[in-house]
């Protein structure tokens, strides 16, 4: 059984603990949120009111489900007592953050992993990857622009569109320079980033679309271009489109929180791989 403590209690931190409670593999010790949990159905003793208490518990698994600056501030003090999981990875983009948790999860012994959430095919873009086969990736995803939660000059260009009846482009370019400026949507380019591990955050390519008319799911479409065959001229391609039901300005669909649940079980299996784990 593994002893795990849940930082952050939103929509998906929620949903976490409603699976995790009654879980025979799993036992909640702490659960931390930024503002009060006043939900009277929470076991009070499990609520913990200041984050730098969590060395005080015995943990073997830390789930991040708040904020990518969770990890900015505290990733490193967590992996010195635990395993970590990152539900935020957009704070991944950061390469100096990125090799400073590598560093210290080999010094401790402690695993990263990134749940492969809404992104469609991870372990086969990993495969692609590792064999050098993967050349290019490119990541769109559309949300009704309720739903999109921005900064700096992408908050701005949101905000001067006050007529919406036609999609707008918000951002074509590499993952890296788009993850500080939608750190809370694009969560699932940073999955893609990470596991396209020849590729990374500056070659995978992104394109995030706010579409009026979806107000019932998110669209993600994934392109994949493998290796060039000279004989018939033509590139290896992969194109999926995954529409996921979920309710007009919530960041997360519903099959999203699913996949993240049954990412927490494959940490029950020891992995000896160093560096980061999309599971």
């Amino acid at each position: 059984m593994k002893r795990v403590g849940i930082v952050g209690f939103g929509h998906l931190g929620k949903y976490l603990y409603n699976r995790l409670i009654d879980d025979p593999n799993f036992k909640i010790v702490f659960i931390w949120n930024r503002s009060p949990i006043k939900d009277e159905s929470i076991d009070k003793e499990l609520i913990l009111s200041n984050l730098e208490d969590f060395k005080n518990y015995k943990v073997d698994l830390i789930i991040e489900v708040a904020h990518p600056i969770i990890t900015h501030d505290y990733g490193v003090r967590f992996l010195q007592h635990s395993n970590y999981v990152i539900g935020s990875p957009t704070a991944l983009a950061n390469q100096t953050l990125l090799d400073k948790l590598i560093s210290i999860s080999t010094e401790f012994r402690s695993k990263i992993y990134v749940p492969c959430g809404a992104f469609w095919g991870a372990n086969d873009i990993k495969k692609m990857a590792t064999q050098q086969t993967l050349k290019g990736l490119k990541i769109t995803m559309k949300k009704h622009q309720t739903s999109l939660k921005l900064e700096g000059e992408l908050k701005e260009k949101l905000e001067r569109m006050k007529v919406w009846d036609s999609s707008l482009i918000l951002y074509e370019g590499p993952v890296r320079d788009l993850c500080h400026l939608a750190p809370n949507n694009v969560n699932t380019m940073a999955v893609g980033a990470l596991s396209a591990l020849n590729l990374g955050f500056d070659k995978v390519q992104a394109c995030l679309i706010a579409d009026p008319n979806l107000i019932d799911k998110h669209v993600i479409e994934i392109e994949v271009t493998g290796p060039f065959n000279e004989k018939l001229n033509q590139n290896f391609k992969c194109t999926t489109v995954r529409s996921n039901p979920a309710q007009i300005g919530h960041v997360t669909g519903n099959q999203t929180y699913d996949s993240f649940y049954y990412s927490l079980l494959e940490t029950l299996s020891e992995t000896k791989s160093s560096g980061v784990t999309v599971c």
